[in-house]
């Protein structure tokens, strides 16, 4: 087969089968193009994305400001490493700390990566400005978290098919039940150790979690109280999916740590970011992490114009808005459904819970009826479906996916 040769969607699928490790089961759809809330596949069906790259996304695909800063970068500087300074990343820097509200920011290229990243700052604040004795500080984190797959966060998650023979696991976590103050400030009060609390203000590959309202708020003050880092994984939430710039902002708690990524570049390139005050920070000296790639001229023109893009266009309020009527006309549904028991979530984050068993294969095949019917959307954790598309929708094109969507469960009615 000719390297240039249209490829049909069996062939696609067929080629990544051979040639491709399986580590993802995808529903089988071929994408070949995007533009905003819209994606074709390789036979030119059009569909709504209602995954949105898992919310990376936002700014809906192939945003033309996002691409133009991306192809116009390219085309001057793409990568200095950090051996060099270079004349885009202290622009960046400045940008998203005066952004976000911090002193200072560690650029990395994943959001695993930048997982990664603020679990070392944290351990290290811990040890030289705590006065926790080396190799003894501990991590609080919650169960059914979802923060990557490298080593050491499967370390602490709940997912066997992620840690099972992945071993042997990184120590130093204590793992609670997720919006359990209680368990959060028995944790913080049973060991002088105690460094920081990890935690994603809405669980998003639980399938779609959202806290008891106050839950953030005790736990940054707790945190606070304790001298504990908070250390928010807004990499999902976060730039605008749930209504505001950042989830921890319906509380209006100010993490110690910020963890971003994914819609931090639109999805055009892999950009992530910790952001922390001097007090945290400045505990990194040179050679003591970094990338390669982390901080390149084409992340840091990427990020910027895809932060200015959620500001000029207004997407927190749109997501806002978008999602109340979202969760209202699913509710009406659900009141007399027998396939659906609830929706839930904030913004453009949310989830529909499946009357079936969580090892069924009722979610999937609505998944499948529902790219038939011209919307792409994925299960989570077996009986949920999370929907989640970029946050340029519309009224009238949420309407109309709503629509979709109640017809197709309709068909799935016992």
């Amino acid at each position: 087969m000719a390297v240039l040769e249209k490829l049909s969607s069996a062939e696609a699928i067929a080629l990544e089968d051979k040639h491709g490790a399986h580590n993802y089961h995808p529903l089988p759809v071929v994408l070949s193009r995007g533009e905003g809330v819209y994606v074709w596949d390789v036979e030119g069906k059009k569909y709504y994305d209602f995954l949105s790259a898992y919310s990376a996304v936002n700014q809906g695909h192939c945003h033309p400001r996002i691409v133009g800063a991306m192809m116009q970068q390219a085309q001057t500087l793409t990568l200095t490493s950090r051996a060099f300074y270079n004349d885009k990343l202290g622009v960046y820097e400045q940008y998203i700390t005066n952004y976000f509200g911090f002193d200072k920011v560690l650029p990395m290229n994943t959001g695993a990566e930048a997982v990664e990243t603020a679990l070392k700052l944290c351990r290290k604040w811990a040890y030289e400005k705590k006065g926790i004795n080396e190799n003894e500080a501990q991590i609080i984190v919650c169960e059914n978290n979802f923060h990557g797959r490298t080593t050491t966060i499967i370390s602490f998650s709940n997912d066997e098919n992620a840690r099972k023979n992945f071993g042997p696991y990184t120590a130093g976590f204590i793992k609670i039940a997720y919006d359990d103050i209680d368990a959060l400030e028995k944790a913080i009060t049973s060991s002088p150790n105690i460094a920081g609390f990890l935690v994603e203000p809405i669980q998003g590959e639980a399938g779609v979690y959202v806290p008891a309202e106050g839950y953030l708020a005790k736990a940054k003050e707790l945190c606070e109280k304790h001298n504990v880092l908070f250390i928010a994984d807004e990499v999902q939430t976060g730039v605008a999916r749930t209504g505001k710039l950042l989830a921890v902002h319906h509380e209006n708690v100010q993490p110690d740590i910020l963890i971003l990524g994914k819609a931090l570049s639109g999805g055009a390139y892999p950009v992530s970011a910790v952001l922390a005050n001097d007090s945290i920070m400045n505990v990194i000296k040179p050679g003591q992490h970094g990338s390669t790639f982390g901080g390149n001229p084409v992340a840091a023109a990427v990020a910027i114009e895809a932060l200015e893009v959620v500001k000029d266009e207004q997407l927190a309020e749109n997501s806002e808005c978008l999602g109340k009527i979202f969760r209202q006309e699913l509710a009406n549904y659900i009141a007399t459904s027998s396939i659906a028991t609830l929706v839930r979530g904030k913004g453009l984050l949310n989830a529909v819970v499946i009357n079936d068993a969580e090892e069924s294969d009722t979610a999937w095949n609505i998944c499948m009826k529902l790219a038939e019917n011209g919307l792409l959307a994925k299960p989570t954790h077996g009986n949920i479906i999370r929907f989640a598309p970029p946050l340029v929708m519309n009224e009238e094109q949420l309407r109309d996916c709503i629509s979709i969507i109640i017809s197709t469960l309709k068909q799935f009615e016992k």
